[in-house]
């Protein structure tokens, strides 16, 4: 080779060089080597997951890092959608005499969702058709977290009290005319915490639903003597709409689901047949032993793993969405089925599909997490204790297609400059 010929070749290998190190990344995130979990996909197996312009932009096995900006390996944890809790109480506030709805027992979202892989969280009636945009305006708008809206039936909201047994701002055209405005943040109505022997705040729940064409949640109980559920199951409710607190006893507030000879009531089952969603919504003093183990044994098991989240019941026995979902893990829930009732069911019961699954294209929502395996004790209210080996821990969290949480740095690089 003359010198004018090597001359030229290097020069050509070194812009080839250059070229390729300018040249843009394909990817923005590549979750590698995972053990992806896509109930709405029936993806149960190790992929990788290349993240594009805050979307799902390719789940395939053997992606090239080298295409990526920032890479998370992944191997030896689970992958799954973004986690969504369906129930949970995140209109924080200042008031002292407002309980859930603009006050000092609900939390803001931000401090209590990333670090357990949850990227949606649906307010639960903490707000209603007269303070919704306070809520909007205080929370939704400034939360990282993804917050959405079961509207209060009751118009002051979950303000606790006589405000939640005031028939008379139960309104349902107004209630509808509010999530009509909101459509983009409220996914259907809530109703709560009614004593009375009296189905008109149910009625009137469902009527605001009708009219805005959205689901109910119900938090039933409190009547003496009490309302039959099988009558709210099969009279009231409409295939869609949810029943939460379902595996709660409350000492004679309300029926429950487990009869006095441990044994589920037959009509429970044939209620979930007929579309009725059955919502864990774990509280502080709404899961019992008592009624989950015999209704699981039945076959019951929950269609959406929800928390309740507050402040009383994070620190009592309820913990996290991680805690309520191992929980069930343990009690012999299968994981493909925990994970479903965690992401896809719950997207789809809140009319939110583009959310729960990892679909290219879809948002690039990720929960990764670990398995830990040793001895761990999940108790009730009551204290009564089942012993388990198996845990969920969440390593590491993306939203809109960005690491929000990262236990143990694992994005190479950790920050993306």
């Amino acid at each position: 080779m003359n010198k004018n010929l090597l001359i030229i070749t290097l020069f050509v290998a070194l812009s080839l060089q250059l070229k390729a190190q300018q040249a843009p990344a394909s990817f923005d995130v590549l979750v590698k080597g995972g053990h992806v979990i896509d109930p709405k996909n029936g993806i149960d197996a190790i992929m990788d997951i290349a993240i594009k312009a805050g979307k799902i932009f390719k789940v395939g096995k053997n992606l090239p890092a080298s295409e990526a900006k920032q890479v998370v390996d992944a191997t030896g944890l689970k992958v799954v959608p973004g986690i969504i809790d369906m129930h949970a109480h995140v209109f924080a506030g200042t008031q002292p005499d407002h309980y859930l709805s603009d006050g000092l027992s609900a939390l803001m979202p931000d401090g209590y969702t990333f670090r357990v892989g949850v990227t949606t969280v649906v307010d639960c009636g903490g707000a209603g058709w007269r303070n919704f945009a306070t809520f909007k305006k205080n929370v939704i708008d400034i939360s990282q977290t993804r917050v959405l809206s079961f509207l209060n039936i009751v118009g002051e909201g979950m303000r606790g009290g006589n405000y939640e047994q005031d028939i008379a701002d139960m309104n349902p055209k107004f209630a509808a005319s509010a999530a009509k405005q909101y459509k983009d943040y409220v996914v259907g109505f809530k109703l709560a915490h009614f004593n009375g022997a009296d189905w008109t705040p149910t009625t009137r729940a469902v009527e605001a639903g009708n009219l805005a064409e959205l689901p109910v949640i119900i938090d039933f109980g409190g009547s003496q003597p009490n309302l039959s559920i099988q009558e709210l199951f099969f009279k009231h409710l409409r295939p869609g709409d949810i029943y939460t607190h379902t595996y709660a006893a409350l000492n004679g507030a309300r029926e429950e689901i487990v009869d006095a000879n441990n044994t589920l009531k037959p009509f429970v089952l044939e209620a979930q047949k007929r579309g009725i969603i059955f919502d864990v919504g774990y509280g502080g003093a709404s899961f019992n032993y008592t009624q989950a183990i015999p209704a699981l044994k039945a076959g019951l098991f929950p269609n959406t793993i929800s928390t309740d989240l507050h402040t009383g019941s994070m620190n009592s026995s309820m913990k996290d969405q991680l805690s309520v979902m191992s929980k069930f893990m343990n009690l012999g829930m299968p994981l493909f089925e925990v994970i479903r009732a965690s992401t896809w069911k719950p997207a789809q019961v809140i009319n939110r599909t583009n959310l729960g699954h990892l679909t290219e294209g879809a948002e690039a929502d990720i929960a990764i997490l670990n398995i830990r395996k040793g001895n761990f004790g999940f108790y009730d209210k009551t204290g009564y204790k089942v012993n388990g080996t198996e845990k969920f821990e969440c390593e590491l969290t993306i939203k809109g297609g960005k690491v929000v949480y990262d236990l143990n740095g694992l994005a190479n690089p950790i920050y993306v400059k």
